[in-house]
């Protein structure tokens, strides 16, 4: 077998370049420093890399000149891009938008007869039908809610938390339906939607609360037989969207309804909270017909440290949660400006793009590169397949794609240089890997 590597290393200057070829040789019982592939055992399918198309990242794009923005859109989406093809929406307002805004502001509206998109018309939707221009791939879209509308919430606010009232249930659903197809008519074909972004936390931004009990009452009594009326059943459903640390008994108490299974189709889950890659692996051993999505994740300003760490802890992420059976991620804001924003409750964090658009400079990040790593090689539709590794030091996961070609990605988060030997079905060959580096090893017959 042959095959091309790929690398980040920044002291070296080195991003996301194909730095070499290599051929394997047969297997004389190595055992020294292995790092295992099984191509024949396989698991989850892949959906998707992407990243989030707020407002604030819109807006952003939108201070750049003509030629940053078309650089931008395809530095993600374009043929020499890192290949995203699964992308987050936000239904209504969300933190990283320029303001509180809902599609319908009327509460005596009880037929949405005002319902519009025009906030979205103004940075979201250009900046998607310019990702659809380039992608040679059709961009499957998550959208997630952070707030109804403040009058059908016991709050009477978008912002700090409250309840959806229960004589809101089924108009929401409805929103939520109609907001699915506004969007169709724009040519954006919403694939799957989660009850609620972060629903158990009292945000100072756009949020509302849920406990697993009704967001399975929603899911079971509106929300899918609502999107079934709207002629919508194949939008696909999921829960939670929140941290991991939860994320193993929230699927229990969910799912604990049989018909509210049934209509779901995987859990959300964000990183905020640490690893907690067991409790990945627990719910998919409990529910293995479920699809396990990460949906955000990101570096907050006030813990914002070595851009390169900063990049490790997405590769550390990333290869954790494919391991213990996790079959799409999704980044947080695709582009902020050069403080983390704009931001309407000023929570500013780091996105893989960022534009100076005071300077039109683009700044690549190194997380950019290290997403890029995995997302460029790993196309929907790959399968995970089986690795192990000798030592954490050498963190691996690996894939098998729809071309049958392996492809193989190894962070070394250390400051030492590691070697190690890629064995494959009785052949062998040997790598390094650098200190404070990822590559990506992509081989076949």
């Amino acid at each position: 077998m042959k095959g091309i590597r790929v690398e980040t290393n920044f002291r070296n200057d080195i991003k996301l370049q194909e730095v070499g070829t290599f051929e394997f040789e047969k297997d004389t019982l190595t055992e020294w420093q292995t790092v295992n592939i099984y191509p024949n055992l396989k698991y989850q399918e892949w959906v998707g890399f992407g990243g989030a198309f707020t407002e604030a990242a819109g807006y952003t794009l939108s201070k750049m000149s003509p030629d940053k923005q078309d650089e931008m859109i395809n530095a993600y989406f374009g043929e020499n891009g890192i290949n995203y093809n699964f992308c987050r929406n936000h239904i209504n307002s969300c933190d990283f938008a320029l303001g509180n805004y809902a599609y319908v502001e009327d509460e005596n509206d009880k037929d949405f007869e005002t319902f519009n998109i025009d906030r979205d018309r103004q940075y979201i939707i250009p900046m998607i039908k310019k990702a659809q221009a380039v992608s040679k791939n059709k961009i499957r879209f998550l959208a997630s809610p952070w707030s109804p509308p403040a009058f059908m919430k016991d709050t009477k606010m978008m912002n700090r938390g409250g309840k959806l009232l229960p004589e809101y249930y089924t108009p929401w659903a409805k929103y939520i339906a109609r907001y699915i197809k506004e969007y169709k008519k724009e040519g954006i074909d919403i694939f799957v939607l989660t009850v609620q972004n972060e629903p158990n936390a009292t945000q100072t931004w756009d949020s509302c609360v849920y406990n697993g009990t009704e967001e399975m009452i929603f899911i079971r009594d509106h929300l899918a037989p609502v999107l079934k009326e709207e002629g919508l059943e194949d939008v696909k459903i999921m829960f939670w969207d929140h941290n991991k640390e939860r994320v193993f008994e929230r699927a229990c108490e969910t799912m604990a309804d049989k018909d509210a299974k049934d209509a779901i189709w995987g859990v959300a889950f964000h990183w905020y909270t640490g690893d907690h890659f067991e409790a990945l692996r627990m719910t998919k051993d409990m529910f293995p017909d479920k699809h396990l999505i990460f949906t955000e994740g990101c570096v907050e300003a006030y813990v914002m440290k070595d851009p390169i760490q900063n990049a490790e802890r997405y590769a550390h992420d990333i290869i954790g949660d494919l391991n213990n059976g996790c079959d799409g991620f999704i980044d947080w804001n695709m582009f902020l400006d050069e403080i983390g924003g704009p931001n309407h409750v000023k929570n500013y964090c780091a996105a893989p793009i960022q534009a100076d658009t005071t300077k039109n400079e683009i700044i690549y990040n190194p997380t950019y590169y290290y997403i890029g790593q995995f997302s460029k090689y790993i196309p929907a539709g790959s399968v995970k397949i089986g690795s192990s590794s000798f030592s954490d030091k050498v963190e691996v996961t690996a894939f098998l794609t729809p071309e049958n070609k392996r492809v193989v990605v190894a962070l070394n988060r250390s400051e030492d240089e590691w070697y190690f030997n890629l064995r494959d079905s009785g052949e062998v060959v040997q790598h390094t890997i650098a200190p404070r580096s990822i590559i990506t090893l992509v081989y076949g017959d």
